[in-house]
């Protein structure tokens, strides 16, 4: 009697066909849905140097990469650039004044000011300084951030197409405004593969802050890998027991029983791989077993308790407590140190329309400390040169009120036109401010950064050409940075 599984084979006559193709015409429908060139062999490119895992789509980078991994500060909601780093006088000389339609320029705005009658223009109320041998002006919120001046890259002059936060989260994280991309970390994963066996390339935490933490929610889709293979999903790390959901072994269940059905399991996966040639069911074996060397890794990389006093003084007195932004920074140094190529924190509460004055002073002070202290801790250790550390949120706010302006309170509204990001490390020019915006802190006038010239020279600092990371999928090659982008090497150092 024959194999059932073979037998069905034959039945399915396509797949028969394929199948007895060998390394004829199956071979290369099976490396096109792989990714890779006939017989495994990867295009070859004029090579800088070969990537040595064999999980990289690209066998070769296109440049000599000066960043190793990225740590990227996701401030989600959109900070004040007005508040924090982009310096405004004329705002106080004309505080409560209108908004000139010659400075607008009929900019469309939301659905919570565009009904409004009146735009006054509102100062910042917390008073700015210069810092560092390139004089940036940064606020009195951020007195942790002033003194890593020269080691970080203000970028005053970011601006992006979108509006409104879930689009503008999304095009930040996948290049698209349109959910189902796949976000940064897994584009990474995919085109780099993973320098740790015993850790997801991509890791991702959370935190909730301080300024409105309620205001705005995040889907686990900005960290997920849209159209490519499963493998390259980002994975959440979380607070409290268990860090990773569903990590830990039944109750009766002993190490070598779970080895004994992973080996099991494989084995069947494997079976049905031959018959269907889906890449995904090469995914989820390498899945479960990651999963399975998660089990030890994960546990001592979360143990923070052996790490010195000082280390703790350093990040601050949050730093102790799982879940906040300072325990999380921390945890990313800890993950950088085992060559996890992309970390992501996400720290929520930067969405002030009201109250912002109050509810900023607590957000800022959420973060000051500890992305300060991550940038020193890397640099102790000789880890700032290689990690690419970003931090920045969706877009900016507007320089007029929303709502009714006071002398003690105001709230502001999205701006996508200017905004702030800064940047350390990784190949950056330390000590600068980049770009320059109108003296109404509206409109850009030196120097624009767009959504995709920050994607496309972050991977340029990884050692990639961003039109050249690509993926076909529905007859189109896609790539992060969609059909624009181009590498600004003003800030590459």
């Amino acid at each position: 009697m024959k194999n059932p599984i073979e037998e069905r084979a034959y039945l399915l006559n396509r797949r028969a066909f394929l199948k007895k193709g060998s390394i004829g015409i199956g071979a290369a429908a099976l490396a096109s849905m792989l990714g890779v060139g006939i017989l495994g062999c990867r295009p070859k490119s004029n090579p800088m140097e070969v990537l040595k895992k064999n999980s990289a789509a690209l066998n070769h980078l296109h440049f000599a990469p000066k960043a190793k991994r990225v740590i990227y500060l996701f401030q989600s909601g959109g900070p004040s650039q007005l508040e924090l780093f982009d310096y405004k006088p004329l705002l106080t000389k004309l505080r409560g004044q209108e908004l000139p339609e010659s400075v607008r320029k009929g900019q469309r705005l939301t659905g919570m000011t565009s009904g409004q009658d009146s735009f006054p223009l509102a100062d910042s109320l917390y008073s700015f300084d210069q810092y560092g041998q390139s004089g940036a002006w940064i606020s009195e919120l951020l007195p942790y951030t002033s003194k890593v001046a020269d080691d970080i890259c203000i970028v005053n002059s970011m601006y992006t197409e979108a509006i409104n936060h879930d689009p503008a989260v999304t095009f930040f994280q996948t290049g698209s405004q349109q959910p189902g991309r796949p976000s940064i970390g897994s584009w990474l994963s995919y085109g780099l593969g993973n320098e740790n066996e015993n850790l997801p390339g991509f890791c991702v935490l959370l935190s909730r802050g301080t300024g409105r933490p309620f205001g705005q929610p995040l889907y686990s889709r900005l960290w997920g890998n849209g159209f490519l293979h499963s493998l390259h999903q980002g994975v959440q790390f979380r607070s409290g027991k268990d860090p990773v959901l569903f990590l830990n072994d039944p109750k009766g269940m002993s190490q070598a029983s779970r080895r004994k059905m992973l080996d099991k399991v494989a084995e069947l996966n494997q079976m049905q791989y031959e018959e269907h040639g889906d890449p995904e069911i090469q995914s989820r074996i390498s899945q479960y077993e990651m999963a399975y060397k998660m089990q030890t890794s994960v546990p001592s990389l979360m143990d923070i308790s052996n790490e010195p006093d000082h280390i703790y003084k350093m990040y601050g007195p949050e730093a102790t407590q799982p879940g906040t932004f300072a325990a999380n920074c921390l945890l990313a140094r800890r993950l950088a140190e085992k060559d996890v190529r992309f970390i992501q924190l996400y720290h929520m509460g930067w969405d002030q329309h009201d109250n912002l004055p109050s509810a900023i002073k607590n957000q800022a002070h959420d973060v000051d400390q500890a992305s300060a202290a991550l940038i020193m801790d890397l640099k102790q250790r000789g880890m700032l040169d290689d990690t690419l550390v970003i931090w920045g949120g969706e877009f900016g706010r507007t320089n007029y009120s929303q709502g009714v302006l006071t002398d003690t309170n105001y709230g502001r509204d999205h701006h996508p036109r200017c905004f702030t990001i800064w940047m350390a490390g990784g190949g950056i020019k330390p000590g600068m401010v980049y770009g320059q915006t109108d003296d109404f802190g509206y409109n850009i006038i030196k120097n624009p950064v767009h959504v995709h010239d920050f994607q496309a020279t972050m991977l340029h600092l990884l050692g990639i050409d961003h039109e050249m990371l690509t993926y076909k999928y529905q007859g189109r090659r896609f790539r992060l940075t969609d059909v624009h982008g181009k590498v600004m090497h003003d800030l590459i150092a």
